[in-house]
């Protein structure tokens, strides 16, 4: 099992990077909120990965943060109907601290905002991952503690997602006004500090 793969970064598209390690280049899957995330082609990177093997397919999918795969891995093995593709997509179109929040609080209207995700998919997802994600792990479990500056069952980071969403943003365009506000304050920066630099830097 490929769990990682660090290298030079040798291609890269939205939802596509190619890492080149050991003059072998490996053509990985990544969400949206991981390209952003990527240096500049032709420096190093390193992905944590989750090989995905199929009767007739093989691919890889790689995130920039060991809670990302972490996260994805679980979505895609215990969640009934949730496959590689769709839980790529939901970590394209929200960030793992915003979902794991909203699976915690059963919010199933933010997760079926995203694409693909149904009323009904929300609903197993909340009830298939809530326990896992406010209780205790189960054994042999990935671990999916929160990112760093995250709490769980909610954060200054979720709480401003929530702020910038009743201000009219939309769930996905709020998730990343909030990520790039944070990585300009950093995980210590209050809610009402993260909202105002996002709305900040969307006036600009």
């Amino acid at each position: 099992m490929i769990v990682s793969l660090e290298g030079i970064l040798v291609e890269c598209t939205p939802l596509r990077a190619v890492v080149e390690s050991h003059g072998i280049g490996y053509e990985i899957n990544i969400p949206l909120t991981t390209a952003e995330k990527l240096p500049l082609v032709g420096q190093k990177v390193k992905l944590f990965t989750v090989a995905v093997y199929r009767e007739d397919s093989q691919a890889l999918y790689g995130f920039a943060v060991r809670e990302d795969r972490d996260f994805f891995h679980l979505l895609v093995e215990k969640v009934s109907g949730i496959g590689p593709k769709t839980a790529l997509n939901l970590l394209s179109r929200l960030s793992s601290d915003t979902l794991k929040s909203a699976i915690a609080q059963s919010n199933m209207e933010l997760l079926s905002k995203c694409p693909g995700i149904g009323k009904k998919t929300a609903e197993r997802i909340v009830i298939e991952l809530r326990d896992k994600l406010i209780g205790s792990q189960a054994e042999g479990l990935p671990s999916i503690a929160p990112q760093s500056g995250a709490a769980e069952g909610g954060s200054a980071f979720t709480d401003a997602v929530g702020a910038l969403m009743a201000l009219g943003y939309k769930a996905p365009d709020a998730d990343k006004a909030a990520r790039r506000a944070q990585s300009i304050l950093g995980a210590k920066a209050t809610s009402e500090a993260l909202v105002k630099k996002a709305l900040a830097q969307t006036q600009r």
